[in-house]
């Protein structure tokens, strides 16, 4: 019974490297893939789980995401979270036809690898296209908020609707004749005594249109409203400076952490992609000489679809904590 046994494993048995090593019967390869994604695993968690304490200790302030990204290219109006939808759509639409490459690749269907691989480049890349366009709004921003001695963040409101800094102001956001006033910061060589000129006057052109327009009040950062005369007094006990689009240490939007993690976290799952993108080319390329053909089996663009799923993966967790929770 022992020498069949032996005479079986002899019979079937594989090369190490080819997954000749039970139970795992996978190649040294896979199995380093596997590795590399728990531990960046591990890694999202983390910033994940750090971004989850954030949020709900500072709950009463933090940003609504539904208010910060809120608009479409090329389309007037707010669409709450429509874009980031579109964005996440398209991400795992890319997964699919990397699904159809790897099983074709099982085929060693070539053209059919090659197909399916372009689209997953192509869904990739727009992607990424994608997230640097709602990088680019959300560091420009879009309504503006007003900084209080509380180190809260209020925001401008037509009753009980969001509005911005610019209608109230009744300026062209996109016009450099305000790079003097409420875009001062786009000069060079200021002075602090310069910035606090500049932080003073648009505080007081702020008091003199919610004086002009009674229609116009302030949203507390705990989304409460107050009336025209309260929003009055509160700016003139507690604004310090009108604050336009975010960054690391400023954040129209809210909270300054809100922004720091949206910036790291996002930032370093975009890495990711564009790392995909990088290897979903070179493996097209490998492809389209045949160099798969020769070897005789697809299994690194089995591997590298272990990372493309990994990365799609993480983003609905991604966006289930930053544009849902």
């Amino acid at each position: 019974m022992d020498e069949a046994i032996d005479e079986a494993l002899v019979k079937n048995h594989k090369p190490a490297w080819k997954g000749g090593d039970l139970p795992y019967e996978a190649s040294y390869g896979k199995l380093m893939m596997w590795f590399f994604l728990i531990t960046d695993t591990l890694t999202f968690s983390a910033f994940l789980a750090a971004y989850g304490f954030s949020r709900f200790k500072f709950a009463d302030i933090w940003p609504n995401p539904e208010d910060v990204f809120s608009h479409f290219p090329f389309l007037h109006g707010e669409h709450p979270l429509l874009f980031v939808a579109l964005m996440t759509f398209i991400l795992i639409m890319s997964s699919v036809t990397m699904v159809l490459a790897v099983n074709y690749g099982h085929k060693m269907q070539r053209k059919k690898v090659i197909l399916w691989l372009s689209l997953t480049i192509v869904g990739g890349a727009i992607f990424l296209g994608t997230q640097a366009w709602e990088w680019g709004h959300f560091i420009h921003g879009d309504k503006g908020g007003i900084n209080t001695q509380t180190e809260h963040v209020v925001h401008i409101a037509e009753g009980e609707k969001l509005s911005s800094v610019y209608k109230l102001i009744d300026i062209d956001k996109y016009s450099d004749a305000n790079v003097s006033s409420l875009k001062y910061f786009a000069l060079e060589d200021l002075t602090a005594e310069m910035k606090q000129g500049f932080d003073k006057q648009n505080i007081k052109s702020l008091i003199e249109n919610l004086e002009a327009k009674p229609e116009f009040n302030i949203r507390k950062a705990n989304r409460t409203y107050l009336s025209n005369q309260e929003s009055i007094n509160y700016i003139k006990e507690n604004a310090t400076n009108v604050v336009l689009g975010a960054n690391l240490k400023n954040n129209e939007y809210g909270h300054t952490l809100f922004a720091d993690y949206f910036f790291f976290i996002t930032g370093f799952h975009g890495f990711h992609v564009f790392s995909g993108v990088i290897l979903l080319i070179i493996l097209l390329i490998n492809v389209i000489k045949g160099t798969y053909e020769r070897r005789g089996h697809y299994e690194m663009v089995e591997k590298v679809g272990l990372y493309w799923h990994f990365v799609d993966l993480v983003w609905v967790f991604v966006f289930t904590f930053f544009y849902l929770v």
